[in-house]
């Protein structure tokens, strides 16, 4: 029985060599754990939501044209359902929910996994498990900087440097601006922000034919885009990204648009400088998002951003930024007496009660083969008992790169590995 297409599974390090694609679950708590780090570091908080919502949640959204990317079906209710394809219409429509409980603005994150029914290519698989992070009821181009800071600073911790990505920093408004002052038919304006958010991908022939109908020209789009000259709301995040240190990270990039209809200012996307991968992170200012999803009975402005883990993952792999990941015991409890049994286990669990990672033979084995085990599990130490002629029992606890032995008794061993006393 083989997984499904796009979908993974996630095993403990080492990993077992096979032709198959593996993804290693140590790595995955890293990442996890320096996203939940930086977060709570900036004071967000953690929220979560339900992995399957009522289908109009997204259409009411994207539009209809989103339903073939869904995995979606019929419940049992006659409901018209879907499994998650993003994170920011739950988080809508909870924050349009209970509002009135919390005192603006609020910053909360969350790392839910998701799921598209799309073909999958480099960096894109069906599911992903994705970093949100979004401001809630803020108008102030100072919680755009802050966004965009976090974004940085959640990059800096997994080790990356100005090197190795930087920050695409445009704005919807500068957009409007443009199309509005050469095009005064309003309804032609999402055709051409989807041409433009495509202009890296499309041939330059096919981009102007797309344009031309639109009533631009492909140089005209281009030179706008070119010329990078920052508005007044993206100095502002530039002024203050530079005042905490963070400015060489970010640069103005009006090829920057971002595809989705409902951003309404500030945009950004995080890539690699090598250009080897897609898009790291992308995000930006969406208003009109809560009111629409509480059909107008909530108005609270909005941003965030997401940051997938597979093209991160590829991304820290390709840079050796990944930690070596072992089982990492402190311990390894060998029982080489079974009339020794009872006390071994009492040491074992006031081990684990310490918080010191703690193995031992389950049933009766050899010395050498419970010592090659401690090996095998990468144990920094080893705690054997002996009985002493006497009749006490002490505990030898040897630490296994230096082989040096300590004989302490039994209560102490715990202490003795780095327990607090």
């Amino acid at each position: 029985m083989e997984r499904l297409p796009g979908f993974r599974d996630f095993y403990p390090e080492p990993l077992p060599p096979t032709k198959d694609e593996l993804w290693s679950m140590d790595a995955r708590n890293h990442i996890f754990d320096t996203w939940r780090a930086v977060a709570r570091r900036y004071g967000f908080r953690e929220y979560d939501g339900p992995p399957l919502e009522p289908l109009e949640l997204y259409t009411n959204k994207s539009g209809d044209e989103i339903v073939a990317q869904l995995f979606n079906f019929e419940d049992k209710g006659k409901r018209a359902v879907a499994m998650r394809p993003e994170m920011t219409p739950t988080l809508a429509r909870m924050a349009a929910a209970q509002e009135r409980a919390y005192k603006k603005p609020f910053k909360w994150f969350s790392i839910p996994q998701l799921f598209r029914y799309e073909k999958q290519q480099k960096g894109r698989k069906r599911e992903h498990f994705q970093l949100n992070c979004d401001i809630i009821g803020e108008n102030d181009r100072a919680a755009d900087a802050e966004l965009v800071a976090l974004l940085i600073d959640t990059l800096r911790a997994l080790g990356l440097t100005s090197a190795d990505f930087v920050v695409r920093l445009s704005s919807r408004n500068a957009w409007t601006e443009f199309f509005a002052s050469r095009c005064p038919d309003a309804t032609k304006a999402y055709d051409f922000f989807q041409v433009v958010d495509k202009l890296e991908r499309n041939r330059a022939e096919d981009s102007a034919a797309l344009l031309a109908p639109l009533g631009f020209k492909l140089e005209e789009v281009q030179a706008f885009i070119t010329g990078g000259q920052p508005n007044a709301e993206l100095q502002l995040i530039l002024d203050q990204l530079t005042a905490r240190g963070l400015r060489e990270f970010v640069r103005i990039d009006y090829g920057v648009i971002r595809g989705l209809a409902y951003y309404t200012g500030p945009v950004f996307e995080a890539f690699d400088i090598k250009g080897e991968f897609r898009a790291i992170c992308g995000g930006g200012r969406y208003d009109q998002l809560i009111k629409q999803v509480s059909g107008g009975k909530v108005d609270l402005p909005a941003l965030g951003f997401g940051m997938g883990d597979v093209v991160l993952f590829e991304l820290l792999k390709s840079r050796g930024l990944l930690p070596a990941f072992t089982a990492g015991l402190a311990a390894y409890v060998l029982i080489e007496d079974e009339t020794l049994r009872a006390e071994s286990l009492r040491v074992v669990q006031q081990l684990r009660e310490a918080a010191l990672p703690t193995e031992f033979s389950l049933t009766p084995a050899k010395g050498d083969k419970q010592f090659k085990r401690a090996l095998e599990l990468n144990a920094a130490h080893t705690v054997r008992l002996e009985r002493q002629p006497d009749g006490a029992v002490v505990a030898r606890v040897k630490h296994l790169a230096t082989r040096t032995e300590n004989v302490v008794a039994p209560g102490e061993v715990a202490v003795r590995l780095g327990a607090k006393p």
